[in-house]
């Protein structure tokens, strides 16, 4: 399972490092230390990013690239016999994929793993990390 920091969060989310932790503080999402470092598993982050979205992540505008990369976190994953549907969480934009079951697993993509939509034209190119 995949772990973030508290500024990869923040970087998911969109948000800055004193949003992320505030937020956390408010207990909107766990976290544990490693160390020094405060962590919030994959997973957790995940589910929150889906929450925030749906709240409109603060009244922020929506952050999007020039280049149409889309960087967020796995909020689901449904595994077909041989496509996949992978649901990418990136700040506020919902990004769903419809790719083979094959790369989902060469790419280790899973709830909480970090990902960039890429859209070109009509296809979405889905990378790791």
């Amino acid at each position: 399972m995949e772990s973030y920091t508290i500024g990869q969060a923040a970087r998911l989310l969109g948000v800055s490092v004193d949003t992320a932790r505030r937020w956390a503080d408010a207990e909107r999402f766990p976290t544990r230390r490693e160390g020094t470092r405060r962590m919030v598993d994959g997973p957790d982050l995940a589910a929150f990013c889906v929450e925030a979205a749906q709240e409109g992540a603060d009244g922020e505008e929506p952050h999007t690239s020039a280049r149409n990369a889309f960087p967020g976190i796995v909020t689901g994953v449904k595994l077909g016999t041989v496509d996949a549907q992978v649901e990418i969480q990136a700040g506020p934009h919902r990004v769903v994929s419809l790719l083979t079951r094959e790369a989902v697993e060469e790419l280790g993509l899973e709830v909480g793993s970090r990902a960039t939509a890429r859209v070109k034209s009509t296809s979405v190119f889905v990378d790791r990390g």
